[in-house]
């Protein structure tokens, strides 16, 4: 990985590997979460993304990509800790792959540039054909995960959970927003995105670093810029001891619990609490699989997942109603378990052995790649996978137990029938 700021405020990542056919590039405009923000940076790359100036709709949009030997691009409104993402991802051939005399890594940056910097406009506003269509997608998105019964109860622990922080606004805000977005106020916000913002470009592919600085360069040295100073990321330390009973008309409830660590992504002790986790809930040979699910069934689901970013674990199980009480009291006693050691080596080496073969997959594709290293520099963890494997693989069951006892109840929810 080589990183180099191309102009102020623009950082540029290249990871050059040439054991792929396809490389990808991706462009992100980086934002603090805000309320009223939320639905316009779900909303803006997708607008973007309908339409240019010179190929005003997703016809000519799919033509020029089909030029391209088939080339991607896809909006990008990631949420890692306190920031939110706006911006596109880009997935193309390798030049060294084109036929001779083509190429298209160039013709690839200069469409991008295209889409984000001259999006077609009526009367100085997005096109509405374009912004009534996203929106109306946006909304479905937005319904289809209250739809989802295991999601929307996730979703609203950690809104209760996370009341007053930033990791508690919805990530794609909600659809009375969306509804009252108008185009003029879109644009007005992506004017002011495009000035503000700081840019965190992530190419993966065989070209030289030089040369895709170079060509980044040029495409966005006329833009008027005045970014701003991203504040840090925080951990989530609100106090807690909420209950929270909501019901609906289902016919399994769900039970969630929020756990709060001092440990974040940012700390030497994160490889501990990692694979803490993943012993106590996250995987198939974890504490809550096995010994909730399999051995008591007091469950049909169940599994923790670790928000590095804000040092939170989130465990979400369905069960039945009337296992409700049972089922708390069994995960809280799988965590006072790893608290107090009593974890076996065949618990801690299948934790372990997990995490790994998850890291080993990062280098399996150039999406993976791109995944991996713009999460990791938005939320400030700075290792690679190869030295975070090492640190995995040097955990000790003390360490373990160690990140354990810094792991802390702070809100229960359950949506059950009614």
């Amino acid at each position: 990985m080589k990183t180099m700021e191309i102009l102020p405020g623009v950082v540029l990542r290249c990871y050059r590997d040439t054991r792929f056919k396809q490389g990808c590039l991706s462009l992100q405009l980086i934002r603090p979460v805000k309320e009223q923000e939320s639905a316009m940076n779900a909303l803006l790359p997708a607008v973007l993304l309908g339409g240019s100036r010179r190929c005003p709709d997703l016809r000519r949009i799919t033509q020029h990509l089909d030029m391209l030997y088939g080339a991607s691009v896809s909006p990008i409104a990631r949420r890692v800790g306190d920031y939110k993402t706006v911006g596109l991802y880009c997935g193309f051939m390798d030049d060294r792959f084109a036929l001779p005399g083509d190429q298209v890594l160039g013709p690839m940056i200069d469409f991008m540039g295209e889409v984000l910097l001259d999006p077609a406009l009526e009367n100085g506003s997005f096109l509405s054909r374009i912004l009534d269509t996203e929106k109306k997608n946006l909304i479905a998105t937005i319904e289809s995960e209250r739809n989802d019964k295991r999601v929307y109860a996730s979703n609203q622990m950690i809104a209760h959970m996370c009341k007053g922080d930033s990791f508690g606004l919805p990530r794609l805000g909600t659809t009375e927003q969306v509804e009252a977005i108008t185009g003029q106020q879109l644009y007005d916000y992506y004017q002011r995105v495009l000035r503000e913002c700081p840019i965190q470009i992530l190419y993966v592919g065989s070209a030289q670093p030089e040369e895709i600085a170079e060509k980044l360069s040029g495409l966005l040295a006329s833009l008027d810029r005045n970014p701003m100073e991203l504040p840090p990321q925080t951990v989530f330390d609100r106090p807690g001891g909420e209950n929270i009973t909501e019901t609906m008309d289902v016919s399994q409830a769900k039970l969630c619990m929020g756990f709060t660590t001092p440990i974040t992504n940012r700390d030497p002790e994160f490889p501990a609490m990692q694979l803490c986790n993943t012993v106590f809930g996250s995987g198939m040979t974890s504490k809550l699989f096995v010994n909730v699910r399999e051995k008591l069934s007091l469950c049909y689901s169940v599994g923790s997942a670790y928000y590095g970013g804000k040092g939170i674990i989130a465990v979400a199980a369905g069960i039945d109603g009337e296992n409700q009480e049972t089922t708390k009291a069994e995960i809280l006693r799988q965590l006072e378990d790893c608290q107090k050691g009593q974890i076996t080596a065949q618990e801690l080496e299948a934790a372990r052995q997990t995490l790994l073969s998850s890291l080993r997959s990062i280098h399996d594709s150039p999406g993976a790649i791109e995944g991996y290293y713009a999460t990791a520099a938005l939320s400030g963890m700075a290792m690679d996978p190869e030295t975070y494997m090492e640190k995995i693989r040097c955990v000790t069951a003390e360490d373990v137990v160690a990140a354990a006892n810094t792991v802390k109840l702070h809100t229960q929810y359950v949506l059950k029938g009614g």
